[in-house]
């Protein structure tokens, strides 16, 4: 069956599932594989569940007339969600980068929403499975998309672009992260770089780049740009310049030749201005005002453990928990340094995909908190175990949570940041 005959069973059963405990009545069930499941099994079971029909890609499993046999389901799956994508002509921008690619895709989707109906990015749904699910929420009403496309090997970020079709796209930054899978930061480069090659091949893209960038402006010859920055960049569209941070950032931003807008946000982070830049730009290049930018970044509160400020009946917390790569880290632990505080502490997490890199970059990261003037560094995890430092080491949450128990700690501004898998995140209830 080709795509187009698919399409049309799709318009006439429009709801998609992959998993066979979610079957809606109707809905057309996609068998995918993973490491430790394939989908196949399920196609019956997805069936007398109330599926339609079942896409497998395992002649076995096409036991029924209701069957779709191909040759792969998840491209299948990718290409029908392309298939509908290309129904809407609307603008979708494309959001990819090492760091700040969720925030920003919320900011985006925020200051946009000033003026338009936006279909954004939910969650964490960036990859191979989640930006298909993205793209078949599209709907009439929409009026823009915003779609973030996570990686972590090379030809990721080409395959997820070449299933939205992006009209225009940011990428935040590069920098060391996964490096297990992308093998080194030249590696990051080019496959993040993937996003911009493919809308260097699309009429009238556009790309909202940093301008004081150097490895994103190296890769962006031949692209259409639209740049933002800190203040002093020639040529930008925007620029910035940050006032407070304590902890709360404060800066004020201006369109090329206007006024100032001051914006108190709640984000922790100085480096989170250039992620509020790049929504006031992307914001001002589809027409929405300059109030309404300010309005949308004064009001995003952030959410999934990611730049959270919380006070606790004990402690200041600074929650950063949801990822952390070299340069995230780097960027948390400088920011931590400038937050005026009485006494502070940090509870740092493993970097997970490092490879070889590993015990270099978790050695550097403690010799970067030795410098930072932190009162009370925990360490977490076998990588930072393993580390040269005077700092109390704890092989797991598990432990870090006995320690809280018998002896909390008490009036300390508290940094908490490591890779999702430590699940540093059970930890601020805690404190």
């Amino acid at each position: 069956m080709d795509i187009t005959q698919l399409y049309r069973l799709y318009t006439e059963h429009p709801a998609v599932t992959t998993d066979s405990r979610d079957c809606p009545e109707g809905a057309i069930f996609f068998a995918l594989k993973g490491d430790s499941f394939d989908g196949n099994r399920f196609a019956a079971a997805a069936l007398e569940k109330g599926c339609s029909y079942a896409v497998v890609d395992d002649p076995a499993a096409a036991t029924d007339p209701r069957c779709i046999l191909v040759d792969d389901t998840l491209g299948a799956f990718q290409a029908l969600a392309r298939e509908h994508r290309r129904r809407f002509s609307i603008p979708v921008i494309g959001i990819t980068g090492t760091n700040g690619k969720t925030t920003t895709k919320e900011l985006v989707t925020a200051v946009l929403a000033e003026k338009y109906r936006v279909l954004s990015t939910q969650g964490n749904f960036n990859n191979d499975v989640g930006v298909p699910k993205t793209l078949f929420r599209l709907a009439p009403e929409h009026q823009v998309a915003v779609v973030e496309m996570g990686a972590s090997h090379p030809g990721d970020i080409k395959r997820l672009a070449e299933t939205a079709e992006p009209t225009c796209g940011i990428i935040t930054n590069v920098g060391k992260a996964h490096l297990l899978g992308f093998g080194s930061l030249e590696g990051v480069v080019r496959t993040k770089g993937e996003l911009y090659d493919y809308l260097r091949r699309r009429e009238g893209s556009r790309v909202f780049i940093n301008a004081a960038d150097a490895r994103l402006t190296a890769i962006a010859s031949g692209l259409s740009l639209v740049r933002y920055g800190e203040e002093g960049t020639p040529g930008l569209s925007v620029e910035g310049r940050a006032a407070a941070c304590s902890p709360l950032l404060s800066f004020e931003w201006r369109a090329a030749g206007g006024s100032w807008h001051r914006v108190q946000t709640q984000l922790i982070g100085a480096y989170n201005m250039l992620n509020m830049l790049a929504a006031a730009c992307i914001g001002l290049h589809f027409g929405v005002g300059e109030e309404q930018v300010c309005r949308a970044l004064e009001a995003y509160v952030p959410s999934n453990s990611r730049s959270q400020l919380e006070r606790t009946d004990h402690n200041t917390l600074i929650v950063d928990t949801y990822n952390a790569n070299p340069t995230s880290m780097a960027a948390a632990i400088n920011n931590f340094r400038l937050v005026a505080a009485p006494r502070k502490m940090a509870i740092i997490g493993d970097m997970r995909e490092l490879g070889d890199a590993s015990a270099e970059e978790h050695q550097r990261v403690a010799d970067a908190l030795a410098k930072a003037g932190v009162d009370c560094v925990w360490l977490v995890g076998p990588e930072f175990g393993r580390t040269n430092s005077s700092f109390r080491k704890f092989a797991s949450v598990e432990e870090v949570e006995a320690e809280i128990a018998r002896c909390r700690p008490e009036g300390y501004t508290i940094l908490i940041k490591g890779s999702n898998g430590m699940k540093l995140f059970r930890l601020p209830q805690l404190l």
